[in-house]
């Protein structure tokens, strides 16, 4: 059972998304939401075709991220979202477009 110290704690997640994600207003869709949960962190596009995320925020903060990444802004086609963890960088307190 997570405690409340565990709940406030800074995690870090890397979300890779792919499907038809660039283009369509993606990186600012998930700019946006980041702000409403208060998540800090990053969004860019990768060359491949995916974007790529890089979130800190609690567990439930992240997981609505990832809910709302797996949704997607309407001209989007979310195919899949991969999640690993990440390192929180020390330093990073707001959310960026990356590569705008």
């Amino acid at each position: 059972m997570a405690s409340a110290n565990d709940q406030s704690r800074a995690l870090a997640r890397r979300f890779l998304v792919r499907g038809r994600v660039q283009g369509v207003g993606f990186r600012w869709f998930v700019e946006r939401e980041a702000h409403l949960l208060r998540i800090a962190g990053w969004v860019r596009n990768n060359h491949d075709g995916s974007v790529e995320v890089l979130a800190m925020g609690t567990r439930d903060q992240l997981a609505g991220l990832r809910s709302r990444l797996q949704d997607g802004p309407r001209a989007a086609r979310v195919d899949d979202v991969e999640e690993s963890e990440a390192d929180p960088v020390a330093g990073l307190s707001s959310f960026q477009v990356r590569g705008a």
